[in-house]
């Protein structure tokens, strides 16, 4: 091992082995009975319990081509008093961001989380830190699309790290608000709030339905402004709903990569300066391509707190006029 094995999770059940000892769980102990001991081609880390407590051992084997082989080396890697052993059956071991939220939820203390999980499996995280992702959105619709379907990808990404999205939310009638009127103009119906959150305004029209030209105010962003110039033409105030442009400048500066969505992109996704855009209507392949851009952009990282830590400065601090900082329910 070459360095700390920050947010190590096992990439295959396959990798990992149960197994009672009759041993204590200290280092010595187990490596006078490890060695020698033939263990199954494909394990890598042994979870070695003893009554409740439990630890986790990395092995070397003599060879990987027989089905089982003898133990040649190994290294506790994880000692009980560092090590929580927790059940959560509907979490999936092999997705690392399943297991960062296991750790964070039942866990948050501890250095490495042994989890039994979907299907009977066992495996752990080891030194769970989430790499943070802000997510700047526009709501409604609820759940916010783009978060939404961040957290889709994540719950079936074996191949990413763990990640802890946080949500900047922009409400729209609060950003409306700030230009008040008595009549608004929306893209359209997706936009309108829950039925028990009715609208202050006056009244209000979607501009995909193309309403008959009244006296209101765009709540929209450049495409809208383009399709509103090409039915009706002229003049009109407007409030720029834009999450790209929030994302560059409305929002408070953060140290972790930012993830958002812009109506002007139609076939690709860009990323620049720690900004990565995905099309309005991105497509789950291009939220993915969206999300591996987000954690290899070049931003500084913040420190990483303990598993659960709640957000730090600048990563859920309230915003302007219109702006929340509210984590997506899970």
């Amino acid at each position: 091992m070459t360095g700390p094995p920050v947010n190590l999770v096992p990439s295959q059940y396959r990798n990992v082995s149960v197994a009672d000892v009759p041993v204590a769980l200290d280092e010595e102990s187990l490596r006078a009975h490890l060695l020698g001991r033939p263990v199954y081609r494909r394990t890598r880390y042994l979870v070695a319990r003893s009554g409740t407590a439990a630890a986790v051992v990395e092995v070397s084997k003599e060879s990987e081509l027989p089905l089982f082989s003898p133990v040649t080396a190994m290294s506790v890697i994880a000692r009980p008093d560092e090590t929580a052993f927790v059940e959560a059956a509907e979490t999936d071991t092999a997705v690392p961001t399943q297991m960062g939220r296991v750790a964070a939820r039942q866990a948050p203390g501890a250095r490495c989380v042994i989890v039994r999980g979907r299907y009977g499996h066992v495996s752990f995280i080891l030194d769970p830190a989430p790499i943070r992702v802000r997510v700047v959105e526009v709501v409604p619709p609820w759940p916010p699309k783009l978060a939404d379907q961040l957290n889709r990808v994540l719950d079936l990404a074996e191949d990413l790290p763990p990640v802890e999205l946080v949500p900047y939310l922009v409400d729209l009638d609060e950003l409306a608000a700030t230009r008040p009127a008595q009549h608004y103009l929306f893209p359209c119906r997706a936009g309108q709030p829950a039925q028990d959150q009715p609208r202050a305004a006056t009244e209000v029209s979607y501009l995909d339905e193309i309403p008959e030209r009244a006296p209101w105010t765009l709540v929209g962003c450049a495409r809208s402004r383009s399709i509103h110039d090409w039915f009706y033409g002229g003049d009109v105030p407007m409030v720029d709903m834009c999450p790209r442009k929030l994302a560059e400048s409305d929002v408070p500066p953060t140290a972790m990569p930012v993830i958002t969505k812009c109506c002007l992109l139609e076939d690709r996704v860009s990323s620049e300066a720690g900004l990565v855009v995905v099309p309005w209507g991105a497509s789950m392949a291009q939220i993915r391509e969206g999300l591996r851009l987000a954690l290899t952009a070049p931003v500084t990282a913040a420190a990483p707190g303990p598993a659960g830590a709640a957000p730090g400065p600048g990563g859920a601090a309230p915003g302007p006029a219109g702006v929340a900082a509210n984590p997506v329910p899970r």
